[in-house]
């Protein structure tokens, strides 16, 4: 597969622009779930947003406050939801899973 073109300075920096701006919305997404300010079906809901769509599930359950990388795992093998697997892939049942798991969240 041959190599894409080299990018030019500008678009360079408006892909470095861009990279940083989804980074820095994805850490506030994660500290308003640790916060309690959004809910883990809200997340859900917004799914389609590309930001929210490229999260990994094991980083959103690792946000939730009384989960750590250990229970996110547990459940998530629990749930038959692979480690790799991202927001936006999530299927129907995982999310109804999900959902049961964190009630209140």
């Amino acid at each position: 597969m041959p190599l894409p073109p080299p990018l030019t300075q500008e678009q360079r920096r408006e892909a470095l622009a861009k990279a940083a701006d989804a980074r820095r919305r994805r850490a506030e997404l994660k500290d308003q779930l640790k916060s309690g300010s959004t809910t883990l079906r809200e997340l859900l809901d917004r799914s389609e947003d590309n930001v929210v769509a490229k999260m990994k599930v094991t980083s959103v359950l690792e946000s939730l406050p009384g989960v750590g990388r250990v229970r996110a795992r547990q459940i998530m093998e629990r749930l038959d939801i692979s480690e790799t697997r991202r927001m936006k892939g999530l299927g129907t049942k995982q999310r109804q899973n999900l959902l049961g798991e964190f009630p209140r969240r």
